[in-house]
């Protein structure tokens, strides 16, 4: 296809506000290999699909993560996760990607590290569809630690958690990207948006290895409250961050010993 196709493109999805237009047109065209199949693909975006979802794919730590349409889209900031599991991380270290829905940080923690083992899990059927094309471990569907093996507890050193962390009247409130196009059990996180946070801090300790952590994302108005709860726990808490992604995180150790340190 050509220039000209590119131009016409770009100037469809700028009128339907896209802001990148020029640099989605060129992907739009990449991925196309019909015109006919270009204009399927165009008309998504247009009516409001994230670009992601259209493509069939997105970016996360130089990765090409598979996403399906209906599935939490990854999101950048969550590579602040990757960063400080690879930093903390043991030598071959056995990690679990909660709540994953693609599994682009189990992906991404695979790609990064030398893995003993990898497990991933999420409530819904479609990101667990979904993740089983992207993580190279065993992924389970279920209820956060309930979907996982028993053999595990114990033996975490990454717990990686991407919950959901908006409060539910703040759903409204997101692009319609988000809001239309995703699941809601991956985005509300009920009043407060810490409930399902709450969930996994309660149960990290029986699952963690001595010494491991657990790192989930959160806001920055929400992160007290979280090390609140991870003290509450028995956790070491710390809070992370970036200003490059602008992302916040709270990463939370187990301790070696019976006290906790």
């Amino acid at each position: 296809m050509s220039v000209d196709s590119e131009t016409v493109v770009a100037g469809r999805l700028r009128a339907a506000g896209c802001v990148f237009a020029e640099d989605e047109a060129r992907l739009l065209l990449a991925a196309a290999a019909t015109p006919a199949e270009l204009e399927t693909l165009t008309a998504r975006r247009i009516a409001g699909e994230p670009l992601e979802q259209v493509l069939g794919w997105a970016g996360f730590r130089g990765l090409r993560i598979h996403v399906e349409p209906g599935v939490f889209v990854p999101r950048r900031r969550t590579e602040l996760l990757v960063e400080e599991a690879v930093r903390l991380a043991p030598a071959r270290p056995v990690a679990v990607d909660l709540c994953c829905g693609s599994g682009a940080l189990g992906a991404a923690l695979a790609a990064e590290l030398d893995l003993a083992e990898l497990y991933a899990a999420d409530l819904d059927p479609a990101a667990v569809r979904c993740a089983r094309r992207n993580v190279p471990g065993a992924v389970f569907a279920g209820d956060l630690y309930a979907a996982l093996p028993d053999g595990l507890r114990g033996r975490v050193d990454l717990l990686v958690v991407n919950v959901p962390y908006v409060p539910t009247e703040a759903v409204a409130l997101m692009p319609p990207e988000a809001r239309l196009h995703e699941p809601q059990l991956a985005l509300d996180g009920g009043a407060d948006g810490l409930d399902i946070a709450r969930r996994v801090i309660a149960g990290a300790p029986a699952w963690l290895a001595p010494g491991g952590h657990l790192l989930i994302e959160t806001s920055e108005r929400q992160a007290p409250a979280l090390v609140r709860a991870a003290t509450g726990a028995g956790l070491v808490p710390r809070v992370a961050t970036s200003d490059e992604l602008d992302a916040t995180a709270l990463v939370a150790r187990r301790g070696r010993g019976l006290g906790g340190s």
